[in-house]
């Protein structure tokens, strides 16, 4: 762990910058996927596009936080993003509705492993007291990647090509492995990959040590599922040309917000912050939900990145609060896999129920800030809560 008291130098710099591009590059297909699709004759299948993304993702996530925590955190980062770039390549090829989601399915594979090397780096190289804006600062890039992708990626379909668009997606997931393989590795005690380390045992896969920012992660992410999911059709029916246009207003209204939000979890404890974070998120899919124009889309999504810029942070920093060092990658991953289930089935449930109906859309909005409403109240009258860190 870095023994000083900075957190900004180079290393962090292109730690951030990477994971930037990462999640651009698998985030900007996103609101072409449901067109694109139903153009290979796919309609019925759009809620899978997210769905599956999340199954690998979240299968894979015991997996990537053993190896973290065993082969270090660089070829994990590696081998993530090494399968955006193959699967961006691969996409117009395989142009048959089971061939898109097979690839959809071999593609939550990079989500599956890099995000956790990235979060077990940062802890590495950042002062334990500062974990929270740190993790803060990083979120911040990665979610620009998740949020600037989608409104690149419209602009690239719509001047260009989907062939264009997902050779596009590759070369981002490209620069991002260059910038890892400049990094040194964090691990210490490193061992050379084998088959034999894929051997795990359901102590490997859960860290109940998490449990509690694992579960606020999965009824908080639940939302997030519904939005990549449904937003973009939201956003044609609303008259809003650029599908990508509430990504923007997300990515800037979570800019924002997260240095505050991280400084704020490592001052007043992880508790009180995700608490406030969950009731900004109740107030923003309210809103969505309400407000059925192209302004109150805007607002709603303005809303919505503050409560994910809050929440993100703190919650990340929580989990790293709670992880022994020995099993940092466990813990991390832990949290992953509750954040992967709670996108794949906010997905999955609101692609079933909306149908192509988008008067149905509002009510998935609903149901997801009831979920949000659970985590509230749970830590609201949590034992022992507000968590402080040591």
């Amino acid at each position: 762990m870095n023994k000083g008291n900075s957190i900004y130098n180079f290393t962090f710099g292109k730690v951030c910058l990477s994971s930037l591009l990462f999640s651009a590059s698998f985030n900007m297909l996103i609101p072409e996927l449901p067109a694109y699709l139903s153009g290979l004759g796919g309609s019925a299948y759009i809620g899978l596009i997210i769905a599956l993304f999340t199954l690998t993702a979240g299968v894979s996530r015991p997996f990537s936080g053993l190896l973290t925590d065993k082969i270090g955190r660089k070829p994990v980062m590696v081998f993530g993003a090494l399968v955006c770039v193959g699967c961006g390549l691969l996409y117009p090829i395989l142009g048959t509705v089971a061939g898109f989601l097979f690839l959809r399915l071999v593609h939550g594979f990079s989500t599956g492993f890099a995000p956790t090397a990235f979060a077990a780096y940062v802890a590495d190289i950042v002062p334990s007291n500062r974990w929270g804006e740190a993790f803060g600062i990083q979120g911040l890039f990665f979610t620009s990647g998740l949020a600037l992708g989608p409104a690149i990626g419209s602009s690239i379909k719509l001047w260009y090509s989907y062939e264009v668009l997902f050779y596009c997606s590759s070369a981002m997931a490209l620069i991002a492995i260059v910038l890892v393989l400049r990094l040194k590795e964090t691990l210490k005690e490193t061992v050379r990959f084998k088959i034999s380390l894929l051997k795990i045992s359901k102590n490997d896969i859960i860290s109940m040590a998490v449990f509690t920012p694992a579960l606020i992660t999965f009824l908080a992410y639940f939302s997030f599922g519904m939005v990549l999911t449904l937003i973009p059709d939201w956003s044609d029916y609303l008259g809003i040309k650029n599908k990508g246009s509430f990504f923007i207003a997300f990515t800037v209204a979570s800019l924002t917000i997260r240095f505050l939000s991280g400084r704020m979890s490592d001052k007043l404890g992880r508790s009180i912050v995700s608490t406030m974070g969950l009731f900004v998120l109740m107030g923003a899919l309210i809103s969505m939900g309400i407000f059925k124009t192209a302004t109150g889309l805007m607002v709603a999504a303005i809303l919505y990145g503050l409560s994910m810029g809050i929440l993100s942070p703190a919650l990340n920093a929580w989990t790293a609060d709670l992880s022994p060092a020995e099993q940092r990658g466990k813990g991390i991953s832990t949290m992953f896999i509750a954040l992967e289930m709670g996108i794949g089935l906010g997905a999955l449930l609101s692609g079933f129920y909306y149908r192509g109906a988008p008067q149905n859309i509002p009510i998935t909005m609903y149901g997801c800030a009831f979920m949000a409403l659970i985590g509230f109240v749970f830590l609201r009258f949590k034992k022992n809560s507000p968590f402080r860190p040591k």
